[in-house]
C-alpha cells in the first residue's frame, strides 16, 4: 500500500519522465474538482490543499521507505511529491471562461510547475539535500509555490483574469 500511495498510485511506474506523469494525475484531480464545484474557485482551492496536506503526509511519513524500497535518494517512482507540488501550483488561481477556462488554467499551471520542477531554482534545489521525506518533497513545493506566482500573474496581469 505504501509504494502505491508513494508512486502516486502507479503513475511513478509509467514509462518517461514519471514525474510529469505524477503532475498530470494532481492536473486531473483539479479538473475533477473543477467539473464537481462548477469551476468554484475556492473550492477547487480547498480541494487542493487538501490533497497537498495528505501528498506531503505520505511523502514525508514514507520518505525514508520510499529511499530504501527504490534504493535511491529522491527515486523517480516517488511521484507523490509531485502530486502534491502541482496541487500547490493549482491553489487559487482564477478561472475566467467556464470549462474552458479550467483548461487553460490547469494547462498554465502543469507547464509553469513541470518547468521549475526540473529548473529547480533556488532555493529548491538545496532542499533535495534534506534527508529522507523532507529532500523527496520540500523541493517541489518550493517549485509549486514559484509556479503558482507565475500562473497568478500571468493570469492575473497579462491576461488581466
Amino acid at each position: 500500500m505504501r509504494k502505491l500511495i508513494l508512486t502516486g498510485f502507479g503513475t511513478g511506474y509509467l514509462p518517461v519522465a514519471p514525474g510529469s506523469w505524477g503532475s498530470a494525475a494532481a492536473v486531473g484531480v483539479f479538473l475533477v474538482a473543477a467539473w464537481l464545484t462548477r469551476a468554484n474557485v475556492y473550492a477547487i482551492g480547498a480541494a487542493m490543499i487538501v490533497l497537498a496536506v495528505l501528498s506531503s503526509a505520505a511523502c514525508l511519513a514514507w520518505g525514508k521507505f520510499a529511499e530504501s524500497a527504490f534504493g535511491r535518494k529522491d527515486p523517480s517512482q516517488c511521484t507523490i511529491d509531485e502530486w502534491a507540488g502541482q496541487a500547490v501550483a493549482l491553489c487559487f488561481l482564477p478561472i475566467r471562461g467556464g470549462i474552458s477556462g479550467v483548461f487553460i488554467v490547469a494547462a498554465a499551471a502543469f507547464v509553469a510547475f513541470r518547468i521549475l520542477d526540473v529548473l529547480k531554482p533556488p532555493p529548491a534545489r538545496g532542499l533535495e539535500k534534506l534527508p529522507a521525506g523532507w529532500g523527496i518533497l520540500t523541493d517541489d513545493l518550493v517549485a509549486g509555490a514559484y509556479a503558482n506566482i507565475a500562473c497568478q500573474l500571468f493570469l492575473r496581469v497579462l491576461l488581466r483574469w
